[in-house]
């Protein structure tokens, strides 16, 4: 916690020269009591029937009331991830065959499509959010927007999408690059690696590229690579030298499953180079994807069933498109002083002893 105006915490004094005062008070207010009521058995009645500790209660709510007056006024700051005006997501989805495997329910593409809509419940209202769906290639399905219904329908429909068969990871990895750059205000597709390092020197912050860079991408995909120009980790070297992280989900638990749509005991699903169902079948590749996360600075996040893939990005709805920052928490002081304040007279109006 910092503050606007630190000095003014010596305002804090106030309370010990208050309790000093109030002793003192206390004491006269004693010996008066002493002069005027010189039955010694009433006094003694009073003092038997009382309860000092109640005294002290009210007097400690009052004094709480008086620091948080005193540290209201010194304009306090707490440190929080605050949402960041500029700050670009970039989703990817994994919309090939395999993705009607039914080892999550109902669908892994349905479970997927449930995990993006409460992530883009999570988000900051402001935050930019593109949609990229691949299968044998890339499609940019909607551009980033700060209308997060525009993206949610496009989720909603990413059953029409005809990306063809395969899978290919390294080319939408590519296509995210390049619709994050653009949001950045970098033509990815005219201008070098080097040269979109150097434009976004400005809005990439820390060399650890951690989530409070302007550009972040979010990839789910549940099956190894069988099509594409570039290979995975081509397309995530593109992401490294833009300075964009990556975090990816891997979907899926292994290949001996079925799809929606097929016969039971069909293991196919992952297309093949040739056009045919490949022999790693429905298997996810949390290797490559491991790989990927750690090469660009994201995370990886291995996702076996419908909550654990709605957990992730639950999770990561409420870390990006955020940076390190401060807000103050004023008002939250004055209204903690409020209530003990009142609280002090209430006790104080209940508690005070009344002598005869």
């Amino acid at each position: 916690m910092n503050f606007g105006h630190p000095l003014l915490l010596l305002t804090l004094l106030v309370i010990p020269v208050g309790i000093v005062l109030y002793l003192l008070v206390a004491r006269r207010r004693r010996m008066r009591y002493a002069v005027r009521y010189t039955n010694v058995d009433v006094l003694a009645a009073v003092v038997a029937t009382g309860r000092p500790w109640r005294r002290w209660i009210a007097s400690g709510v009052f004094l709480l009331a008086l620091a948080a007056l005193c540290v209201a006024v010194s304009r306090p700051h707490v440190h929080r991830l605050v949402a960041s005006d500029d700050a670009t997501v970039v989703l990817v989805l994994d919309v090939s065959g395999s993705m009607q495997a039914v080892d999550v329910k109902p669908t892994r593409l349905a479970a997927a499509q449930r995990a993006l809509h409460t992530f883009l419940a999570k988000v900051p209202p402001r935050l930019k959010v593109g949609l990229v769906l691949f299968a044998g290639e890339a499609q940019v399905a909607t551009p980033p927007t700060s209308d997060h219904a525009l993206v949610s329908e496009a989720i909603d429909e990413v059953a029409f999408f005809n990306g063809f068969g395969g899978t290919a990871i390294g080319d939408a990895l590519a296509s995210a690059v390049q619709v994050g750059l653009r949001s950045a205000g970098v033509n990815g597709n005219s201008v070098s690696a080097a040269g979109a390092t150097r434009s976004l020197t400005s809005y990439v912050a820390a060399p650890k590229r951690q989530a409070s860079t302007l550009v972040s991408i979010l990839f789910l995909s549940d099956g190894h690579q069988t099509r594409g120009i570039l290979t995975p980790l081509q397309g995530a070297e593109r992401a490294r030298t833009a300075g964009i992280p990556v975090y990816t989900v891997s979907l899926g638990t292994t290949g001996n499953t079925t799809m929606r749509g097929f016969p039971p005991g069909f293991g196919g699903g992952q297309l093949g180079p040739g056009g045919g169902f490949g022999s790693r079948g429905l298997a996810p590749d949390p290797k490559t994807l491991r790989a990927i996360a750690d090469r660009t600075g994201g995370k990886f996040y291995r996702a076996r069933s419908a909550g654990a893939v709605e957990d992730a990005y639950a999770s990561l709805g409420s870390k990006l498109g955020r940076r390190p920052g401060s807000t103050e928490v004023t008002d939250l002081f004055l209204l903690g002083a409020a209530g003990l304040l009142v609280a002090a007279g209430l006790l104080s109006a209940l508690w005070s002893p009344r002598l005869p």
